[in-house]
Parts: structure tokens; C-alpha cells; sequence
């Protein structure tokens, strides 16, 4: 590929737009020194890599290099035994975070994006030297008090002699000196502490001059009462910049010693960025990922495009145009009139060529193209006044300089071909070209004015015609691309339309032969006709995407549907569960009526066993059954009760009924066993068909299928004070459900939340807030990260939402 014919096709351009789309200035490099491959197996990797990056970010909106720098200046300095800044520092602390979040996001994605992960795999993130970085600069690019002993201790001299000498000064400032100051303030010059005094009464207050003002009127003097302080906080000053420097070079030394790890870093952040902005370059452009095609035959080339956009033009402005080259065809000859769009199809070609073996996706519905070895493009005048070319020199030097180079992988693409010169001549000449270069077999497609062209196209195997369309009435190009058809120029038309006398148009229809003006009106009926056609196929179009339109509205109604059809189910769940514990306070109270009737009957007693078993059943109780009357004398409740008192007839033996039970429902403080755990523990709150069960420290939500109690819970003494008993507050649940909260009534339920999940000892919550459009996330994890309690939170896994969740671990109260 040659870059002058690059430039041509204007690649660079496009380039300059995808850097734009970058991160950070090493990718927006890489992005700018882009250039076509000619491997397909390459060029197929390009496009798989870009389509999977689209795929990656729409799945994964935080997917990105975060604060990553192009470092590799500062570490190729560090590996000379240059000392690095703190803020420098940060910077290459930053970069190793980004590459280690990158590949931690991609591991987890492995398998759904394998090229990505090709890439993040090859990273390096230095741990170690990442942890001592943050361990040395704080997130302001200060060193830490803490990055050394001395450090430490010096800092905390500098502050109890700064405290000193400023009590000092303040009892000067606000004493009987007060009356010798232009203003009671205390200020610095030259890294000492002054204060201003008037002039007038410089003998009054002993000290150093160290500045006055530009009128004269003050003086800023270091009282002497202050010098030896001043001193001893200077002097402490220098102690901690001695002392950070010597820090500052033992780090940098660590970062020389993997300046080549650093270097690799910023290498494979940047692919991985490049990656990421094809894709949102593709996303913003509307484009699609090119079908590749083999070439290498001659009677096997393809190239179809279908509503393809020139990627430089306005949206509003552009005309979608469709391009084919069908098998068999080598060459394409555009004519038409001037301004008509022939040089914008011939650039869309050679662009999209570019473009696709770049790795980008082109702005079309459906793009196939092979590729191709190399592009040639002669288009646009060419003339050198330096040179002393004219045009037509300047074209055919160009052309000369790659005619020999051409075979049958190459895109030539060439501009009014022997224009500039005898139109006889110039003509025969672009007809020797051409079928030079169909012999080559590559791929040719060349705009022209010649009408021995347009014959030769249509009586040629392996040539086509083609047009660009005119509104003759309007005197514009509609912008419009036919294949199969030569254009008209439309000379007399435009002439006509224009004011021309029509007696010179008629001369000139005279001079003009019989058998081209025959040939000229055969191709206006033609043309007509083929706009009928290309209007009712329009026409099928609309109604094709109008009919797409409301299936996509029928799929959005049915998901609709599918939505309310399981929020009616949830609340008919909701209800049933209602409905079982009314029947279940329905039976609790049916068992105390039958063991408070111990007077009554065995019918009686039978009466009401037969109503517990049918309430037990699910069912309510017939509305005639009659209760016996409750037993006033009894105050023992049993669980034998004797239905009759009175004497038995011989032989019989009085029946003993016992009280239907029932198992007693899972309740707080339950001590119980988690079977598919095999661990016990304590049951903290039952909330539906689940617990939240206390296991050591460990708080987590088990279905209550899942349970088995291992013994009730007894019944806690009366305290008066609860914190006498080791309080703890009541769990506000493991999960904060956000979706649906505005931003701010979102926000301001978080801080009480976590407050209330540390003092309930819960070692980590989930805060679901879904993912949308990424608004309502940011703002929370921003909350998040300025909460004492929090310690870390990250993303929650795929089977728990993803990065619709975060997960929160909490600091030990």
C-alpha cells in the first residue's frame, strides 16, 4: 500500500477520527499510523477483533483503560536513574491499576471475548510495585507521612515548630505591637514568616527586613523575638524535603528496574484501547462489519456494498449509494455529468477497501469485498505548475508510475482518464489502458466523459456500465449510482435549460451524428423506466421496514405482556402466601379451641378435628360447622382429651382423642442446620420462603427448604438494658434494591443503610441498582467510596446481576 494513494482516498482522515475516539495519546498513535493489511487471515482478525470490542461495550459499560497515561517516557527516565515526581508517580501507579483492572474484567469474559482477552492476557500489572506507589503517594501526588520512619517523624517536628512560631506571632500581631502594623495579618516572604509594618515605626519592632511595599508605606520585617523559631521550622523544612527526595529516588529506582514490563504495558493498553475506539467509531458511524471475499480468481471477484455512506460527508447531506461489481465484472465505467457523484463513488470504493482491511466497519447496510494487495488512485487534478505538468501530463505520470505494478489483487481506481487532451486520442489511449488492466484481472473502476467508452463497456466481457443520475428540470445531480447503464452528459439539456437559443441548439443537434443522437434518446427511455423500477422498489422498501417496524413494536408489546404476565404471578404468589397464613392462624386458633373442650362431646370433638384436617388441606371451613363452646373451668390444657365423662355401656372401651399437631413454623433465634452447607447456625429474621441465618460472624440468606432446626428457640430474659446483652441492631437485609429510585432519594438512603449493616455486623451487602444507561451506578459507587464503613466493593458476579450489582464488604464495627 502505497501512502500517497492512501492520502488520495483520504484515509489519513479517517484516522485522525478514530485517534479522536482514543483514550490516551498511545493509542491515538496507533490509530493514526494504521495501515491496510493485504493478509486475509489478518484482516479477518481486524474485523472480528472490532466487531467483539462493540459487543464488549454494550455488555460492559465501565469496560475502558480508566486512567492509564502513556508512561514510557517517564519509565525509559527512571531506567536512566532519573527521579521521578510524585505526581509522575501517580501516574505510572494509575496505569498499573487500569492494566490490572482491564484483565481482571476480561478474564471474567474470556470464553465471550476471546480477542480482547488475547490481548489484556499479555499485561503485566507489577503488583508490587503498584501497592508501594500507593503505599508512597497519596491520591493528591503528596508523599505519604508514613513512607518512612524519619518522614514521619520530621513532619511531626515541622508541625510543633510551625505551631510555635505562629502562636508566637499571633501574640504580636494581637498585642501592644498591634498599634505599629499597617494590618494585623501574619504573611510570608521569601519562605519566611513577616509581618507588615508601618514604616514610620520600623525602630519599634527589632527584626529583619525582608521586603517593603511598592509604595514604601510597609515594611515586612521578621521581628527577632521570631528568628531562632523561624530558623528551626526552616531548617526542619529542608530535613523533609532531603528526606522525601531520598524516598523519591528509591521508588523511581524500582520503576526503572521495569521500565522494559512498563514499556509492554503501555503497549498492549493501547491495542486494547485502539480495539475499543474501531468499535465506538463503528457505533457513531452506523456501521457494519465488512463480509471478506476471495479474490483470486478472476471470475470469483466480488464486490458489493449496499447503501454505503462516504464517511467524510454530513449526514445530512450524504446520499446512500449502492455498488456491485457482479462475478465476472473486473471493470466499471462510470459516466455522467459532472458534480454528479462519480468521483464520491469512486473514493467510497477505495475507502471502504482501506477502511475494511484496517479493521473498521464501514457506514453501509451490507458491505462484501475482497482483499486487495494494494490500491492505486488517480483522482483529482494532478497538475504541477513546479513540475511544469500539464493535467494531462500530471494524470498520466501517476498513472505510469503503477500501471506496471498492477495484478490481480490490486483496487484501481482512476478519475477522467485521458481527459486534458485531443478527446480522439485521449479516448483511444483510455481504452488501451483499460484493457491493459483487464488483462491483469484486478479491479478497475474509472469515471469518464468518453461515449467510446461507454460502447466499449457495453460490448465488452468483464466490463459494466454505469451512471450517476440528473434532474434535467432542477439542473442538480441527485447523488444516485446505477450499474448497468451508461450516463448521458446532458449537454443540450443543460444548454437549453440555461437560455440557449434554440437555433444554435438546433445546429448543433445537426452537427451531431444521426446514430449517437438515436443511441442518446434510447438511453433516456431506458433511464426512465429504470426509475420506475428503482420507485417501486423503493416503495417496497418503505413498506418492507414499515412492516420490520411493527414487528418490532409487536416483540416489544409481547415482552410487555410477557412482564405483567410475571407480576401477576408474583402477586398471586404474594396472595397465596397471605391466604396459607390465615389459614395456618386459622388452625393455631381451631387446635386452642379443641383443647380448651374437654367437656364437650366426641361429635363435638370429631366436629372440629374434621374442620382442622380440611383447614389443614387448604380449604375454609364449611360455613354450618358449629364450634363447641369453650370449657370455662379449664385452665390446663391437655393433649389426650376424653370426649365423654359419663358411664360406658358393657363391653365398650372409652376412646382417647389426641389434638391434630402440627410442625411449628422456622422462627428467629431458631438454632438450625443449612443441609446443602452441612453447617449450623441461627436463624436472624424470617422474611417470606427465606431466613437470614447467622453462621459465626457470616450473615446469609438460605431458603427455608433448605433448613432444619436443630432446637427452638428458648426465650431470652428480660434485660433493661439491651446493650447489656451484647446488642446488636436488627439486619436491614443482605440486598438494597435502588432500581427505580431517582438518583438522589437513591443516594440518600445508602449512607443509612451501610450504617445500619455495620452495626448488624453483616460482613458484606449487595446494593442493586441495574444498569441502564450507567447514571444511577456511578453516582452510587461514588457514595460508596466515601463511606467510613465501606472497606471494598466490586462488581457483582454473572449470577447475581453483573454490573447491575455492587457488592459492598464492610469493616468490622
Amino acid at each position: 500500500m502505497i501512502a500517497k494513494h492512501l492520502v488520495t482516498l483520504e484515509l489519513p482522515k479517517i484516522l485522525d477520527r478514530l485517534a479522536r475516539a482514543c483514550s490516551f495519546g498511545a493509542s491515538a498513535d496507533l490509530a493514526r499510523t494504521l495501515h491496510p493489511t493485504a493478509d486475509m487471515v489478518e484482516a479477518q482478525r481486524r474485523i472480528a477483533e472490532t466487531s467483539e470490542a462493540r459487543k464488549a461495550l454494550e455488555a460492559i459499560d465501565t469496560l475502558g483503560i480508566g486512567g492509564a497515561r502513556d508512561i514510557r517516557d517517564l519509565a525509559r527516565r527512571a531506567g536512566r536513574g532519573g527521579m521521578l515526581e510524585p505526581s509522575e508517580l501517580l501516574e505510572i501507579g494509575d496505569t498499573l491499576r487500569s492494566a490490572r483492572n482491564v484483565q481482571r474484567s476480561l478474564a471474567k469474559h474470556a470464553e465471550l471475548y476471546p480477542a480482547l482477552f488475547e490481548i489484556t492476557s499479555l499485561l503485566n500489572p507489577l503488583v508490587e510495585l503498584a501497592d508501594d506507589i500507593a503505599r508512597t503517594i497519596d491520591d493528591r501526588g503528596e508523599v505519604r507521612d508514613n513512607a518512612s520512619p524519619a518522614l514521619g517523624r520530621i513532619r511531626s517536628a515541622v508541625r510543633i515548630a510551625h505551631e510555635r512560631l505562629m502562636q508566637k506571632l499571633q501574640r504580636m500581631v494581637s498585642g501592644e505591637s498591634a498599634q505599629y502594623l499597617q494590618e494585623a495579618i501574619i504573611t510570608q516572604r521569601s519562605g519566611r514568616y513577616v509581618i507588615p509594618v508601618k514604616a514610620d515605626f520600623k525602630g519599634r519592632i527589632p527584626g529583619v527586613v525582608h521586603d517593603q511595599s511598592s509604595s514604601g508605606m510597609t515594611l515586612f520585617i521578621e521581628p527577632l523575638a521570631v528568628l531562632d523559631l523561624n530558623n528551626e521550622w526552616r531548617g526542619l523544612q529542608m530535613e523533609e524535603e532531603i528526606e522525601i527526595q531520598r524516598i523519591l529516588v528509591a521508588i523511581s529506582g524500582r520503576v526503572g528496574a521495569e521500565r522494559d514490563a512498563l514499556v509492554r504495558n503501555v503497549a498492549q493498553l493501547a491495542q486494547f484501547d485502539l480495539a475499543l475506539a474501531k468499535a465506538k467509531y463503528g457505533e457513531e458511524s452506523h456501521a457494519v462489519a465488512a463480509q471478506l471475499l476471495s479474490g483470486s480468481e478472476k471470475s470469483g471477484a466480488v464486490f458489493a456494498i449496499k447503501q454505503a455512506r462516504h464517511p467524510l460527508l454530513p449526514e445530512e447531506r450524504v446520499v446512500p449509494i449502492d455498488i456491485l461489481l457482479e462475478k465476472g465484472t473486473r471493470i466499471l465505467v462510470i459516466t455522467g455529468p459532472n458534480t454528479g457523484g462519480k468521483t464520491v463513488a469512486m473514493k467510497t470504493m477505495g475507502l471502504f477497501a482501506a477502511m475494511t482491511q484496517c479493521g473498521l466497519h464501514v457506514p453501509a447496510e451490507q458491505a462484501e469485498l475482497p482483499v486487495f494487495s494494494a490500491l492505486y488512485a488517480d483522482i483529482g487534478d494532478e497538475q504541477s505548475i513546479e513540475q511544469s505538468l500539464s493535467t494531462f501530463s500530471a494524470h498520466i505520470t501517476n498513472v505510469v508510475s503503477f500501471l506496471s505494478k498492477v495484478d490481480g489483487q490490486s483496487l484501481v481506481l482512476m478519475d477522467e482518464l485521458g481527459s486534458g487532451t485531443d478527446p480522439i486520442e485521449g479516448a483511444a489511449l483510455a481504452r488501451s489502458i483499460l484493457e491493459y488492466l483487464l488483462a491483469t484481472g484486478s479491479v478497475c473502476v474509472v469515471a469518464t466523459h468518453y461515449a467510446e467508452l461507454k460502447s466499449w463497456a457495453a460490448l465488452t466481457d468483464g466490463v459494466a456500465n454505469a451512471n450517476v443520475a440528473f434532474d434535467v428540470k432542477t439542473l442538480r445531480p441527485l447523488y444516485k449510482l446505477t450499474i448497468g447503464l451508461p450516463g448521458r452528459s446532458n449537454a443540450f439539456a443543460i444548454a437549453q435549460r440555461l437560455g440557449m437559443l434554440s437555433e444554435i441548439l438546433d445546429a448543433a443537434q445537426g452537427h451531431t451524428a444521426q446514430d449517437q443522437l438515436r443511441s442518446e434518446d434510447m438511453l433516456t427511455r431506458i433511464a426512465q423506466l429504470q426509475r420506475q423500477t428503482e420507485a417501486a422498489r423503493d416503495g417496497a422498501r418503505r413498506a418492507e421496514r414499515a412492516a420490520e417496524k411493527n414487528a418490532d413494536h409487536l416483540r416489544h408489546r409481547l415482552k410487555d405482556i410477557d412482564q405483567e404476565r410475571r407480576m401477576v404471578l408474583e402477586q398471586a404468589r404474594d396472595e397465596a402466601l397471605r391466604e396459607v397464613e390465615s389459614l395456618r392462624n386459622e388452625v393455631r386458633a381451631l387446635r386452642n379451641r379443641v383443647t380448651a373442650a374437654g367437656g364437650s362431646s366426641i361429635a363435638d370433638v370429631r366436629e372440629i378435628e374434621a374442620l382442622v384436617a380440611t383447614v389443614e388441606d387448604g380449604t375454609r371451613k364449611p360455613a354450618d360447622v358449629r364450634l363447641p363452646q369453650e370449657n370455662p373451668n379449664r385452665t390446663e390444657p391437655d393433649r389426650a382429651i376424653a370426649p365423654s365423662t359419663g358411664p360406658l355401656p358393657s363391653g365398650q372401651v372409652r376412646p382417647v382423642v389426641m389434638a391434630p399437631q402440627t410442625k411449628r413454623r422456622l422462627q428467629a433465634n431458631d438454632s438450625v442446620r443449612v443441609r446443602s452447607m452441612g453447617v449450623e447456625g441461627t436463624i436472624a429474621a424470617v422474611m417470606g420462603g427465606e431466613a437470614e441465618v447467622l453462621i459465626g460472624r457470616l450473615r446469609t440468606m438460605v431458603k427455608l427448604s433448605d433448613l432444619e432446626r436443630v432446637r427452638r428457640a428458648e426465650p431470652e430474659p428480660v434485660h433493661e438494658n439491651k446493650y447489656e446483652r451484647g446488642f446488636r441492631e436488627d439486619s436491614p437485609g443482605m440486598e438494597l434494591d435502588m432500581r427505580g429510585m431517582m438518583t438522589e432519594e437513591g443516594i440518600a438512603r445508602i449512607d443509612d443503610y451501610l450504617d445500619k449493616a455495620t452495626r448488624a455486623a453483616l460482613p458484606w451487602v449487595r446494593i442493586i441498582h441495574g444498569k441502564g444507561t450507567g447514571a444511577l451506578r456511578t453516582a452510587v459507587r461514588k457514595a460508596i467510596k466515601a463511606n467510613p464503613n465501606v472497606l471494598t466493593f466490586e462488581n457483582g458476579e454473572e449470577g447475581e446481576g453483573g454490573d447491575g450489582v455492587t457488592v459492598v464488604k464492610l469493616r468490622p464495627e
